[in-house]
């Protein structure tokens, strides 16, 4: 039986990077070590990450005066250190808030003694849809925006328009839809979602706004620069698989021929979402994510065994997140078209015999 997985992270790897990865956990490049094995400091794992800086910013055209950074702590330690080296003019920072993940953006800010202040909300909407913002006050060093939210099944195709600095959670959605970099002081994301195994997180950087205080090392952008994300080891294989994974979307077209089929994979769902009579997606349809997918039947008995026939059914990990229950299905970049075939082809089933035996 295909098993297909639809969590929201770690999420599926490319078939052709599971090969790559097989094939070089032996001997990499013949060097008679394990990819999991060679040092940092070889000349192996430089070409390695060069190679995956080069690719990315051959994927996203990222100006060089933006500097990427491969780090360690996932998006979430992004929170702590982007108010520390991005928030030292004012140290006050606007927020987006579009549900749990900017939310948790501004608590940790707050933490360190950073003033937040929410200048558009959706809350009220019970994140439903993506809220409107205007500038009311240019003394913010940054806008913080989630781009895409996985909780909630939202995401800005069209990016607000600010005379501040704007700063981009983009975990869940990261070479998943074309963004301009230039539209962003920074961009962060965990890569477990589009961009390989957990354990790496990329932060991309205007070199202008980096460097203008002495911080703790581990978190201090403008070190991390200086030492090509090797202050001190890095996550190596996690480097590594990314580097693979940029190779398959760069050999599949890029961004923007990845965003077509994430776009024909999202309407797939999204069509028979719209047409049942027993699954229901609540978000405005302007402000869907193409890449994970919340819905509900309104009865959570059913949802439950719906996701327990699923399961058995090889379509893993389809249970919504506790913050809003039901079911999600994410459908990033690996995710298979043939996927969502299968699951629609089985949410048309459960629905048939359902409404067959009321």
């Amino acid at each position: 039986m295909t098993v297909y997985n639809f969590s929201a992270g770690p999420a599926m790897l490319p078939k052709p990077v599971l090969a790559q990865i097989k094939e070089d956990i032996p001997s990499f490049q013949n060097s008679g070590m394990s990819v999991m094995e060679i040092s940092h400091r070889s000349d192996l794992f430089d070409n390695v990450i060069a190679d995956a800086e080069n690719d990315l910013r051959e994927l996203m055209n990222i100006p060089d005066n933006y500097k990427i950074l491969f780090l360690q702590g996932g998006a979430t330690l992004q929170f702590t250190a982007l108010p520390m080296n991005l928030a030292t003019q004012y140290n006050h920072i606007g927020l987006i808030d579009t549900g749990h993940w900017s939310t948790r953006a501004g608590e940790e800010a707050e933490k360190i003694g950073t003033e937040v202040t929410t200048v558009a909300t959706s809350k009220n909407n019970d994140y439903h849809q993506l809220p409107e913002y205007t500038d009311d006050d240019n003394r913010y060093d940054y806008i913080h925006l989630t781009t895409n939210n996985t909780i909630e099944g939202t995401a800005f195709s069209k990016l607000p328009k600010t005379k501040n600095v704007l700063v981009g959670d983009m975990s869940s959605n990261f070479l998943a839809q074309q963004y301009n970099v230039e539209d962003f002081g920074a961009i962060y994301a965990g890569a477990q979602k589009n961009l390989g195994i957990a354990g790496l997180t990329v932060v991309i950087v205007r070199d202008d706004l980096i460097g203008k205080k002495s911080l703790p090392s581990m978190l201090d952008y403008q070190l991390l620069a200086n030492k090509n994300s090797m202050l001190n080891t890095p996550p190596v294989f996690a480097i590594y698989a990314a580097g693979l994974t940029l190779k398959w979307l760069k050999n599949i077209g890029g961004i923007a021929e990845m965003e077509k089929i994430n776009r024909q994979k999202s309407n797939q769902l999204y069509q028979f979402l719209d047409q049942s009579k027993m699954f229901n997606n609540l978000i405005k349809p302007a402000d869907r994510s193409l890449t994970n997918i919340p819905f509900v039947t309104g009865n959570k008995e059913l949802d439950q065994e719906f996701i327990a026939q699923a399961a058995d059914r090889g379509l893993v990990n389809i249970k919504g997140h506790r913050l809003v229950g039901g079911m999600r299905a994410s459908l990033y970049n690996a995710m298979p078209i043939e996927g969502v075939v299968a699951l629609t082809d089985f949410l048309e089933e459960f629905e048939a015999k359902h409404l067959e035996e009321n």
